[in-house]
């Protein structure tokens, strides 16, 4: 019961937390509005050269009162994942060992770094996206785009982007733990590459390649990155293995005849 009230208390404090950044989103939602917009609204003067005309369109009478409350929950939730996640381990850290919280600690550490610089990159590919998808509008028409089917596309990408970030840290993890060593790595690389195409080709939800390609080589740049950081682990590993060896060959039981035996006349 105590442990079922703390993870009560726990979500009860996330709950508030996520409130309180949806709250702050809605009171901040025409800059961050601007924010979302600015991908198309650097494509545009390209398309207007191209004698496209795009508008972003909010439908019916509710349309842009649900576009604001989807993008303040959004939002909300991303700026205030620092404190709803800091509440989720504030529960789970008491039942772990030292040594796994600090692997926990490292967990979150780096995988907010790696997740923040997978979405910065997927917004700088965005216009170049859009400008490439818009640019099959046929010359003279105009593109209506609703703000539900903008904001999806937008979120997808960047989620797809920051989740691919995820890639060395879940390698270097799995080498940490010794379920897959850096010599294993090494012969998988060419089926590992053709799939990180593969998934970067499904993933986005553009059809052109320069946006698969803007996610596939980071990828496969980080993989490579991951790689060589578990084979500098497997070296330390093998020479911490060597070193113990060593250590127990040095610390053999002593000889028989250095060894004090018990008198008899004692007993």
């Amino acid at each position: 019961m105590e442990h079922l009230r703390e993870l009560r208390s726990r979500l009860t404090r996330a709950l508030l937390c996520i409130l309180l950044g949806v709250i702050v989103a809605w009171l901040l939602y025409t800059p961050i509005l601007d924010i979302l917009t600015q991908p198309i609204e650097r494509a545009r003067p390209a398309l207007e050269e191209q004698g496209i005309s795009t508008i972003l369109n909010m439908g019916g009478v509710g349309g842009a009162f649900q576009f604001q409350l989807k993008t303040s929950l959004i939002v909300g939730l991303i700026i205030s994942s620092p404190l709803w996640m800091w509440q989720i381990w504030g529960f789970v850290l008491p039942a772990l060992h030292r040594h796994e919280k600090i692997w926990a600690v490292v967990l979150t550490g780096l995988g907010a770094p790696l997740f923040i610089g997978g979405a910065a990159a997927a917004y700088w590919v965005l216009p170049t996206a859009v400008e490439l998808l818009i640019g099959f509008v046929p010359q003279g028409w105009e593109n209506i785009i609703s703000g539900s089917e903008y904001l999806s596309f937008i979120l997808r990408i960047m989620l797809v982007f920051g989740v691919a970030a995820q890639i060395p840290l879940i390698v270097v993890l799995l080498n940490r733990i010794g379920a897959v060593s850096a010599r294993q790595l090494a012969r998988a690389r060419p089926w590992t590459i053709v799939g990180i195409f593969i998934f970067s080709a499904v993933a986005t939800p553009t059809v052109d390649p320069l946006t698969m390609l803007f996610l596939a080589v980071p990828m496969t740049v980080l993989y490579l990155i991951s790689e060589t950081i578990a084979w500098v682990t497997d070296r330390r590993r093998a020479r911490r293995r060597t070193d113990g060896a060593d250590d127990d060959q040095a610390s053999a039981i002593e000889d028989a005849s250095d060894i004090d035996q018990p008198d008899p006349l004692d007993s």
